[in-house]
């Protein structure tokens, strides 16, 4: 199929049959501009039609700690996304309450809109993490991952290949896509916002303003 330049094209509305969706989760706490490149770059590489931003309301693998109220994330999300028409926010999880597992969320937006692809997006570094999330296997089945890696980086597949079927292995390993890297975690801005460091240009102007505005993280928690 020739390449489209879907980036030229009005973007398509949620919901239009037959889109290609992405898929980026996390606890966006908070989210910043590595979040958002990652999504750019995957996005374009796979000719996708947008990107769902989907805030966790819980999620499996990771402590209250520090996190901020889930309206909070959502709101900082939504500011972090207004001007690009093809990022969307969705409250899925959110909604849905309770542990937020992401084989769950791909089959309630498969079940939502069934004529449509999706395409979960991880980090490299989320990589070896996959075999310990919930129904990993099935996931494979239910959508496609593309895992976001910057240039020569060498990933260990190993551990995945000996705990996936051969075409489930390739399948993961077709989804690899070559992206900037870019050093930035929602941790090291917490710590930074403890310290009263600057965080502009880390994250997106209104969501730094958000942040200070509401004095999100500027104790440790205890």
């Amino acid at each position: 199929m020739a390449k489209h330049d879907r980036g030229a094209q009005a973007a398509a509305p949620y919901g239009t049959e037959g889109m290609r969706i992405g898929v980026l989760g996390g606890t966006f706490n908070p989210i910043h501009t590595g979040h958002l490149i990652l999504a750019e770059q995957v996005r374009e590489a796979r000719e996708l039609d947008k990107v769902l931003f989907i805030p966790a309301y819980s999620p499996p693998h990771k402590a209250a700690g520090e996190m901020a109220g889930p309206e909070h994330r959502l709101r900082m999300t939504r500011l972090a996304v207004e001007g690009n028409p093809r990022f969307e926010v969705s409250e899925i999880e959110l909604r849905r309450m309770g542990t937020s597992y992401t084989f769950e969320t791909i089959m309630q937006l498969r079940a939502q809109q069934p004529a449509d692809s999706f395409f979960f997006i991880i980090g490299a570094d989320t990589l070896p993490e996959l075999p310990s999330w919930f129904r990993f296997r099935d996931l494979l089945d239910a959508c496609t991952i593309l895992v976001g890696v910057r240039p020569r980086h060498e990933l260990d597949w190993a551990p995945l290949e000996k705990a996936l079927a051969p075409e489930k292995a390739a399948k993961l390993r077709a989804g690899v896509v070559c992206t900037t890297p870019i050093g930035i975690s929602s941790s090291d801005v917490r710590a930074r916002v403890r310290l009263g460091s600057t965080i502009r240009y880390i994250v997106p102007g209104a969501v730094e303003d958000y942040i200070l505005r509401h004095k999100l993280y500027a104790e440790a928690a205890g």
